[in-house]
């Protein structure tokens, strides 16, 4: 079996979000089972050097958008500790020109670009390594247009005739939607593909709905996920086709890296520590208060937030209840970039209170401390489709305080239950999320239910062994059903 991933973003190499972990770490389980490859564009904030990306001999290639060419090169080197090969494809005016994956201020249309280019040199790459895939997994709208090249350009292509395509939403809030006339770029005929039971959604081309409708199998990153963006809700304008789509729809929950995120391994962090030695995650408070000008003490709770601030992340109800966690008996510590507006709203936060401490950036190494150091982990999320940010929280015994959607949901045993792992709060407002939070800092006073449910936390297996089995059977079901 040969499965081909594609994707924006693939940790180490680059990461802006949970998309670059699961697409970093799922083949690594899987490659017992599978030939696999993985593709990737090569952004400019990729360091070529320390991970030992080299050129492939005679890769240049040209492809025509609309009416101009533009040259390729492809890249290649092996997923750190596997024998899985990640291909990168190289193009000056679309990737390597940039030292982030998701430049700010792009415009629309030459984002589009971007990625319709990249998809279509992923198939043509493929050809050319000769890596006749049978499972093309792609992954969110960058790379949406696969399933639509798949069955569109490709359609009587002998070499992909039985390729099957399973496109995976990791976020169903960015769609990729623009004007018709992309499609004269991508090369695809109109007459084809810009209808209802194709690309088009309300008078324009909206990627995800082409790859929901052309793909064979569709698949979110938890089942309450699945399950949710059925509704209006949480169905982003896309419900109606999801439930039309709903037979081939299923949900798969995301797990880590325990490798990775792992505190007894932990390099970054001030003391190591496991489930046996939990009294060492002690260190790492005196240490991160240190860091974050915050007086120590082992009876004060603290309370972390690592996060892109947008609104999803709920960072509306950190502003509706910014009074009352200054008031609380316990200290904050956030850590993100995003929304100018909630930046600055934690900036004057930590300037102008006596509990809350935020480092607006993003640093690999201060986060690991932050999981290391805190009590709890909040995450008032408006919708989360999965969330790591829970995962990693618990195996580092930092308790998660979650409003109750998606993987949150799925993921987080709440307080009082049997094994309880966290604290949930289900209505989207600062009263019930600072409810959540009070009878966190309760519990935190009784020693013997927190030292309780922080062991139950960081035993939770939310590794990838068991998600990959399931990956593996959806993949087999499809190559089986192929005939």
């Amino acid at each position: 079996m040969k499965v081909l991933f594609a994707s924006a973003e693939v940790a180490p190499f680059s990461k802006a979000g949970g998309l670059a972990d699961v697409v970093g770490s799922l083949p690594k389980y899987i490659e017992k089972d599978a030939q696999i490859a993985i593709f990737t564009p090569l952004h400019g904030c990729i360091d070529v050097e320390k991970y030992g990306i080299k050129e492939l001999e005679n890769s240049e290639m040209w492809l025509t958008f609309g009416n101009q060419g533009h040259k390729f090169r492809l890249f290649m080197c092996k997923l750190p500790d596997t024998d899985i090969n990640v291909f990168f494809v190289h193009n000056d005016w679309y990737f390597t020109c940039f030292k982030e994956v998701y430049p700010k201020w792009l415009d629309t249309r030459y984002e589009h670009e971007r990625y319709i280019a990249f998809s279509l040199a992923v198939m043509e790459y493929a050809k050319l390594l000769n890596f006749r895939a049978d499972i093309i997994h792609a992954n969110d709208w960058h790379t949406a247009m696969i399933p639509v090249y798949l069955k569109s350009n490709y359609k009587y292509d002998d070499y992909w005739n039985k390729t099957k395509t399973v496109f995976e939403i990791h976020n169903l809030a960015y769609q990729g939607v623009w004007f018709e006339d992309v499609l004269d770029f991508a090369n695809m005929r109109k007459d084809i593909v810009y209808n209802e039971w194709g690309v088009e959604h309300y008078g324009k081309v909206n990627w995800m709905k082409g790859a929901i409708n052309y793909s064979d199998k569709i698949v979110t990153v938890s089942p309450a996920y699945a399950r949710e963006i059925l509704t209006g809700e949480y169905g982003e304008g896309m419900d109606y086709t999801l439930r039309g789509a709903e037979w081939k729809l299923c949900g798969i929950l995301n797990g880590i890296d325990y490798n990775i995120f792992n505190p007894k391994k932990d390099k970054y962090i001030a003391k190591k520590y496991d489930v046996k030695t939990v009294e060492n995650k002690e260190e790492n408070k005196k240490a991160l208060c240190e860091k974050f000008s915050l007086a120590y003490n082992p009876e004060r709770p603290l309370i972390a937030c690592i996060s892109r601030l947008v609104e999803q992340k709920g960072f509306d109800l950190i502003r509706d209840s910014q009074d009352a966690m200054k008031n609380t008996n316990a200290d904050y510590v956030f850590l993100g970039s995003g929304n100018k507006d909630y930046e600055n709203l934690l900036i004057w936060l930590s300037n102008n209170s006596g509990n809350i401490r935020a480092y607006v950036g993003y640093n690999a190494e201060l986060a690991n401390l932050i999981y290391a150091a805190s009590d709890f982990y909040l995450m008032p999320s408006k919708f989360e489709p999965c969330g790591l940010s829970q995962l990693i929280a618990m195996r580092y015994g930092s308790l998660p305080i979650v409003r109750a959607t998606g993987g949150l949901e799925d993921t987080v045993t709440g307080y009082p239950l049997n094994d309880s792992t966290g604290f949930k709060f289900w209505s989207y407002n600062g009263f019930d999320m600072m409810q959540a939070v009070n009878c966190a800092l309760d519990v935190y006073k009784d020693k013997y239910t927190f030292n309780a449910m922080r062991k139950t936390a960081m035993e939770a297996d939310f590794s990838w062994k068991k998600s990959s089995k399931e990956y593996l059977k959806m993949y087999k079901e499809l190559i089986e059903n192929n005939g």
